[in-house]
C-alpha cells in the first residue's frame, strides 16, 4: 500500500521556503491521441511530488505565512462518469486520503483563487510552462486588482515555483530511493530477458516487446521513455526509436530502456552482439567504453564536482580513440580540439528521478555543483562510429553506449542497476543459448 505520509511534509517544506505568499501548481492536462481517445494519462511531476494525487483536472494551492494552508481542487464524485472512466476521490475523499486542509471542486477554481490571492504579497506558479496558464494567471490577478477599493491587494511579485521544488527533488529521500531501487531491479531483469531473447533474424520491435512484457509483469505499466532498440548502424543514431529493423548476424544491438514505477524513472543502456559473441573489433571498442564508464563512476562521489565523471570518461575515451586510430595526436590535443566529438558527442550523464532528465541545476553560479548524498544520476559514455574516409573500415557502424543509474551515498556511490550484465564475459554468458 502506498505511503502518503511524506507528501504533507514536502508541502510544509515548500511553504517554509516560500515564507509568505500563495503557490498555484496545476497537474498535467489530458492529451488527445486522436478524435476519440487520449494518450495514457501521466501526472505532472512537480504536482505529484507534493500531493501523491494522480487524477487529471487538479490544482494544488499552498498558502505560506502565519496561517499556512494546503488546498486541493479536483474533479467531483460522479457516479455516471465512474461507470465509464473509473474511481474518483472527489474533494472530500482526496482531502481525507492525502491530508489537505481543504478541497474543492475544480469548477470553483477561478472563483476561489481570486479570493485566496487577495493580500498575498507573492504569487508562485510554473511561469512560462503553459501559455494557457500564463494567460489565466494574468486574468485572475487583474480580477484581484479590481478589488483595490475594498482594500484588497493583488500579489505584487510573481516567482517561478519550480525553482525551490527543483532543489527539493534533487536530493532523493529514502522513500524515493526505495522506489528507484525497485524500478532498477525490474529494468535490469528486462535487459537480461532481452539478451536471452535476441537472435539473428528477429526484429527490433520483438525485443522491445520483451522489455515491455518484463516491465508490466512486475507492476511497471509504462516505460520511463520510448525504448531505443537499435541494431547495427541504427545504434549510431542517438535517439533512434524506429525499432523496426531486422537484427543481423554479426551486428551489435544497443538497448536504452527503463521502466517507470510509482512515478520514478530508471534508465539503463546495454550493448551486446546479436549472435551472442563479440567480434574482436567490437570487443576492442566495447572495452574502451566500459573502462570510460568505470572511470566516470569512480569520480561520482560526494564532494566531487558534477563534471568530474564526464572529464574522467573523456580522458579514457580520448586515449581509446587514439589507440583505434579514430583520432590523432595526444590525449590533451584530442581533448583541446574536441576531435573526439565525431565519435562521442553527448555528455556522460544527467540527473534521474521522476523525470528521466530530472530537475536540478548542474551549476551554482558559474561553478559545477558538488555531488551530495541522495543525488541520483546516470553514467553513460558511448562511442558511435559512422562510416568515413578517415575511419578504419573494420569499425564502421559500431555504436556502443553503457549506462547505469548511480546513487551518491555518504561513503561514495551505489550503482543500483549493476544486475544488468555488463562485462563481455557476463553478456556472452547471459546470451548463451543451450
Amino acid at each position: 500500500m502506498t505511503d502518503f505520509s511524506h507528501f504533507p511534509e514536502r508541502r510544509k517544506r515548500l511553504q517554509t521556503q516560500m515564507q509568505q505568499g500563495i503557490a498555484i501548481i496545476p497537474t498535467a492536462p489530458e492529451v488527445a491521441r486522436n478524435a476519440d481517445t487520449h494518450y495514457d494519462y501521466r501526472h505532472d511531476s512537480h504536482f505529484y511530488y507534493l500531493t501523491g494525487f494522480t487524477e487529471p483536472e487538479a490544482v494544488l494551492v499552498l498558502i505560506a505565512g502565519d496561517k499556512m494552508q494546503t488546498i486541493l481542487f479536483c474533479r467531483e464524485k460522479n457516479a455516471e462518469r465512474e461507470v465509464w472512466d473509473g474511481f474518483r476521490y472527489g474533494p472530500d475523499g482526496a482531502s481525507e486520503k492525502f491530508g489537505f486542509d481543504a478541497a474543492y471542486p475544480i469548477a470553483q477554481l477561478d472563483e476561489k483563487l481570486v479570493e485566496l490571492m487577495g493580500n498575498q504579497p507573492v504569487l508562485y506558479y510554473p511561469v512560462g510552462a503553459d501559455t494557457g496558464w500564463d494567460a489565466r494567471i494574468i486574468k485572475l490577478r487583474e480580477a484581484v486588482k479590481a478589488k483595490a477599493r475594498s482594500g484588497i491587494r493583488a500579489p505584487s511579485e510573481i516567482r517561478d515555483v519550480r525553482e525551490p521544488i527543483n532543489e527539493m527533488r534533487l536530493i532523493k529521500d529514502k522513500h524515493e530511493q526505495d522506489i528507484m531501487h525497485r524500478a532498477a531491479r525490474i529494468s535490469c531483469g528486462a535487459h537480461r530477458r532481452a539478451m536471452r531473447f535476441t537472435r539473428p533474424g528477429r526484429h527490433e520491435y520483438e525485443v522491445e516487446a520483451e522489455l515491455l512484457h518484463e516491465f508490466c509483469r512486475h507492476g511497471a505499466r509504462h516505460p520511463a521513455y520510448t525504448s531505443i532498440v537499435a541494431g547495427g548502424a541504427n545504434a549510431c543514431t542517438l535517439h533512434y526509436v524506429g525499432n523496426s529493423a531486422r537484427l543481423n548476424d554479426g551486428d551489435l544491438l544497443l538497448i536504452d530502456a527503463g521502466c517507470e514505477l510509482d512515478g520514478y524513472a530508471s534508465d539503463i543502456t546495454r550493448t551486446f552482439p546479436v549472435n551472442g559473441k563479440f567480434s574482436a573489433a567490437q570487443k576492442d571498442v566495447y572495452e574502451i567504453v566500459l573502462a570510460a564508464q568505470a572511470a566516470a563512476i569512480s569520480a561520482a562521489i560526494p564532494g566531487k564536482l558534477w563534471n568530474a565523471p564526464h572529464e574522467a570518461a573523456l580522458r579514457v575515451l580520448a586515449q581509446g580513440f587514439i589507440d583505434l586510430k579514430l583520432c590523432q595526436g595526444s590525449v590533451e590535443s584530442v581533448l583541446e580540439t574536441e576531435s573526439y566529438k565525431q565519435f562521442y558527442m553527448h555528455r556522460t550523464g544527467h540527473w534521474l528521478g521522476m523525470d528521466v532528465h530530472d530537475v536540478g541545476e548542474y551549476k551554482i553560479g558559474e561553478q559545477w555543483r558538488p555531488l551530495q548524498p541522495g543525488m541520483m544520476l546516470t553514467v553513460e559514455p558511448g562511442c558511435y562510429i559512422r562510416p568515413g574516409d578517415s575511419v578504419p573500415r573494420g569499425l564502421w557502424n559500431i555504436g556502443i553506449r553503457i549506462e547505469d543509474d548511480v546513487l551518491i551515498t555518504a561513503k561514495g556511490n551505489e550503482v543500483i542497476t549493476q544486475d544488468a550484465p555488463k562485462s563481455v564475459g557476463d553478456i556472452e554468458e547471459a546470451m548463451r543459448h543451450e
